[in-house]
């Protein structure tokens, strides 16, 4: 790692690092973080293999996509609890109407 160098002489400020020019200066907390994953999504991909004896017996590949609703589904106008409520609502009614 190369030393940082000052910028106007030895008791200059710092000057900033590349990582810095690009994040900003300004601290990220864990929720800050989460929010903009989840703003812009991410894909985690991985394989599980399931062996006994040295032998494999089960393979999975899986992928998973964290993202907020609202990016998957840009055009729902509705809330997602209203429409479960409403959803709810109607299969207990047609549960009543067979009984």
């Amino acid at each position: 790692m190369s030393p940082r160098r000052r910028r106007g002489g030895p008791l200059g400020p710092p000057e900033p690092t590349e990582a810095e020019q690009i994040l900003g200066p300004e601290d990220a907390s864990l929720l800050d973080i989460v929010d903009n994953l989840l703003n812009k999504g991410v894909v985690l991909s991985g394989d599980i293999t399931i062996g006994l004896a040295q032998v494999d017996l089960v393979y999975a590949r899986l992928s998973l996509l964290l993202s907020a609703a609202d990016r998957v589904l840009p055009g729902e106008d509705t809330e997602f609890v209203e429409r479960h409520e409403a959803r709810r609502a109607r299969r207990d009614a047609r549960r009543r109407a067979r009984a």
